[in-house]
Parts: structure tokens; C-alpha cells; sequence
């Protein structure tokens, strides 16, 4: 049986509980046992996913918060508005979930505690089963070893590797590229292109084992290719998180 990633989790899942699961590296906000929001300092927030991609005027998310923050109803403001369409808001506020959870919930990130009644301030969007959260955190935490079994890339700041032949990259990658100055973490970079950071942390760690970028610091050579099981260099995670957001919002009806 695979091991709980918070047992506290499964505990007040179960409990149908209401509050904010608080953890070093992150919150999970519930609502009867279902997780309905989650932020992390090294995940960019709902917020910076959705003005920094131009789907929303950072005015339109000020003026949000400013008049329904307070009773908790900033996300049901944005679309009885005609800010954001449902279903946009929907699969926008999943992807930045499922981002800060996998943070939050990452091994060794301190004591837990749970402060019952706890609301957040964007409201009741779509829950996710609890199981969904914790599954999907854990198929995550498996990819990036199977890509570059190496965590310490995640945090510190990456460089760009020069050579006779450079390897060839995506689009993605190249934007990931051009902000690798060895002053930037893969979270910095993900905040100033607008991206969730797990799929910045795919991109580093593909590009690291590729040999094209490093930490300042001395990086182990790179490991055999990665088995034929990983998603291709060439794939869009965008593309793959839509479909893995389309099944959780399945398994949650």
C-alpha cells in the first residue's frame, strides 16, 4: 500500500473537515473534506497565472479582491462580472491548485497544523477530492525523478550551458533559456513568465539532463536517457496538465 503524502490530509478528509491545512511550503484551504484552494510561496498564485498570460487586466483582479475579498467571493466576482468565463476560471484556479499542493505537500516540509474554519478569500470554485490532490502530487514527484533524479536543481538558481553543439529546445524551453542567468531559481522563473512552476521545474530538469543548463555549482553528469515511459522533450505540459485537469474535474463530479 503506497504510504499517505500528509496523513493529516487523509485524516480530515475524512472528517469532512472545514479550514486551512498549514504546512511550511504551503496552505491547503478545505471545505468538507475537499481541497477548494491551495497557495505556495514557490508557486506563482492564481493571480499571476491569470493576468501575466493576458487572460485578465490586473486592474479587473485588483478591483476583484477590493470588492469581494472580504466575503470571500472573488472568483464568483469575476464571472457574474463577465470578467472570466466559468469554465476558463475553472481550469485556471485547478492548474494553480494542483501547482501549490505539490509544494505544499512536498516530503519534509515541517510540522502540520490545522486551523479549523478557515476560509480563503477567492471562494468555493470547484473542490478536488482530497485522494485527487495527494495522487497527483505524488505521479509529479515521480516524474521529476524519472526526468533528472537530482531536487537540488529545483531551488537553486540555474545557468545556461554554452557548447560546440547545443542541444536543440522547444519554444517553452527556450523561454526558460533566456532568463537562465545563474541568478534565477526555476520559481523566479516561473513567476516572470507568467508559467505554474512545476512545469518551469520539467523544463529545467529535461534542460539539465539534456547538459544545457546547470547550478552554479557542480551538477552530476547526466544520467542515461529517460525511459521511453516520460513524456516527450518535445510535449507541451500545458497540453498534458489540460487533460490530467479534465479527469480530476471528472473524478470530483
Amino acid at each position: 500500500m503506497t504510504a499517505a503524502v500528509s496523513p493529516m490530509l487523509v485524516r480530515l478528509a475524512a472528517e469532512r473537515a472545514t479550514g486551512a491545512l498549514l504546512r511550511d511550503h504551503g496552505t491547503l484551504y478545505l471545505v468538507e473534506g475537499q481541497v477548494v484552494h491551495a497557495e505556495s510561496p514557490a508557486a506563482p498564485g492564481i493571480d499571476v497565472l491569470l493576468t501575466s498570460a493576458g487572460r485578465l487586466p490586473a486592474e479587473d483582479w485588483r478591483e476583484a479582491v477590493d470588492r469581494a475579498g472580504s466575503r470571500g467571493g472573488v472568483g464568483r466576482f469575476l464571472v457574474d462580472s463577465g470578467r472570466l468565463a466559468g469554465g476558463e476560471l475553472e481550469l485556471c484556479h485547478l492548474s494553480a491548485l494542483f501547482d501549490a499542493a505539490f509544494f505544499a505537500l512536498a516530503p519534509g516540509s515541517g510540522p502540520t497544523r490545522f486551523r479549523y474554519g478557515a476560509a480563503h478569500w477567492l471562494g468555493r470554485i470547484r473542490p478536488v477530492p482530497a485522494a485527487v490532490v495527494e495522487r497527483e502530487s505524488r505521479r509529479r514527484r515521480q516524474l521529476l525523478d524519472d526526468l533528472w533524479p537530482y531536487p537540488d536543481t529545483d531551488t537553486a538558481p540555474v545557468v545556461r550551458r554554452t557548447g560546440p553543439a547545443e542541444q536543440p529546445v522547444t519554444p517553452r524551453q527556450r523561454a526558460v533559456l533566456d532568463l537562465a542567468d545563474g541568478e534565477r531559481t526555476p520559481g523566479d522563473i516561473a513567476r516572470a513568465l507568467g508559467r505554474p512552476a512545476f512545469h518551469t521545474l520539467i523544463d529545467v530538469r529535461r534542460l539539465a539532463a539534456a547538459g544545457t543548463v546547470a547550478t552554479p555549482r557542480d551538477t552530476p553528469a547526466p544520467p542515461p536517457p529517460v525511459p521511453a515511459r516520460v513524456a516527450r522533450t518535445g510535449d507541451d505540459p500545458d497540453t498534458a496538465l489540460l487533460r490530467r485537469l479534465r479527469d480530476a474535474l471528472e473524478a470530483s463530479l
